[in-house]
């Protein structure tokens, strides 16, 4: 990402109308929770992509960011935050695995008290926790880690959610969860078949999995 002039609220293809063009199409493809919609239409995406890109950033598509990895669609940041929230107890603490460009945690950010984010590039690592802080988001706290591993100082965690696919679920995510928490995770092998999957820690050493439709990420890597 390139350093420029924080223009939060942008112009033309980054301005507000057309950012709430693509809450209604999110709405149209069936996200229903009104905060998380809510968010999206606020949150600067045009500032986490390069400045080249920046007038596609509320397309509802995928972009690269650099180092082999790519901004979440817009429609699967806002797909995993609704399953994140769904429930009776909406979660407080939350560990994103993956920060990337910062757009995933941004969105948490305005709907949990404190995220944890893990990058292990660290050129990325570092240009995303610098453009988080100027943007004003004091309540997310980065690391730079091997994802797979969490964060176990920190645990437990209410949720954790995953923006890379692993081919098999870490168990060290597993194990960060708090009893009744849900892990937010795309399984399965980049370029074949990967689903989303939902993980909830039901009892001590007890989780239930439920799977939600096909997905691509970029693949976990140590």
């Amino acid at each position: 990402m390139l350093p420029r002039k924080l223009d939060v609220q942008g112009i033309g293809m980054t301005s507000q109308r057309t950012r709430n063009r693509l809450v209604a199409r999110l709405r149209e493809n069936g996200i229903c929770n009104e905060a998380v919609l809510a968010v999206i239409s606020k949150t600067p995406r045009h500032l986490l992509v390069d400045e080249a890109l920046a007038s596609r950033a509320y397309e509802d598509t995928a972009l690269p960011i650099g180092h082999g990895q790519t901004i979440s669609q817009p429609y699967i940041v806002a797909r995993m935050t609704e399953l994140l929230l769904a429930g009776e107890n909406p979660p407080r603490k939350v560990l994103e695995v993956g920060t990337g460009s910062g757009y995933q945690a941004a969105v948490l950010a305005s709907l949990v008290e404190t995220v944890f984010t893990v990058e292990r590039i660290e050129p990325l690592h570092r240009a995303t926790r610098e453009m988080l802080a100027a943007l004003g988001y004091d309540n997310i706290r980065t690391y730079l880690s091997d994802g797979s591993w969490g964060v176990a100082s920190e645990a437990p965690f209410d949720a954790i959610i995953a923006t890379a696919a692993p081919e098999t679920v870490p168990p060290a995510l597993l194990e960060q969860l708090a009893i009744g928490a849900k892990l937010i995770i795309p399984v399965g092998k980049q370029g074949g078949s990967q689903r989303l999957q939902v993980i909830t820690r039901t009892h001590q050493d007890t989780y239930a999995t439920v799977a939600h439709e096909a997905v691509q990420f970029v693949p976990m890597i140590k």
